[in-house]
């Protein structure tokens, strides 16, 4: 197994749990107020209330990280190779990468202000989840590149 694989394989399986948790979150959304720190009042009351909203952006969010996994798999070499793979991986990684840049923000938040120390989790989770994106994807050929054998 190369590398590129397993980090593909690792950062899917992150995405899936993700997934997974904002499917149990659209069935449950009264779950918002211990998942969710900074949102966690006003989504949580929303679901009390009966909103939809919070079942809408619960399913929208998981289909995003079902996606992302996907292509994650794809990747790998699990799933066929789908379009736009390797700029894909990138731009996940990216996205990932880029909520873990609050990471620095969460830990003084949690060491000064007693917030959840859980924040700090979500973002080193995506910190990882990020990495593994960014090195699957920059690791794998291009297949202009793959194809063109002298």
């Amino acid at each position: 197994m190369t590398g590129s694989r397993l980090f593909l394989m690792v950062g899917g399986f992150i995405s899936a749990v993700i997934s997974f948790l904002h499917v149990i979150l659209a069935i449950k959304p009264e779950l918002y107020g211990v998942i969710a720190p900074s949102q966690a009042s006003a989504l949580s009351q929303m679901a009390v209330q009966g909103s939809s909203i919070t079942t809408i952006f619960s399913v929208a969010i998981a289909l995003v990280f079902a996606v992302w996994t996907v292509y994650a798999l794809s990747g790998a070499g699990i799933l066929r190779q789908l379009p736009l793979l390797r700029p894909a991986l990138i731009t996940i990684g990216a996205i990932y990468f880029l909520r873990s840049l609050f990471l620095p923000t969460e830990i003084k938040m949690v060491l000064t202000e007693e917030a959840p120390v859980r924040i700090v989790l979500y973002s080193t989770i995506s910190l990882v989840a990020g990495m593994f994106y960014l090195i699957g994807g920059f690791s794998r050929r291009s297949p202009m590149r793959s194809s063109k054998r002298v």
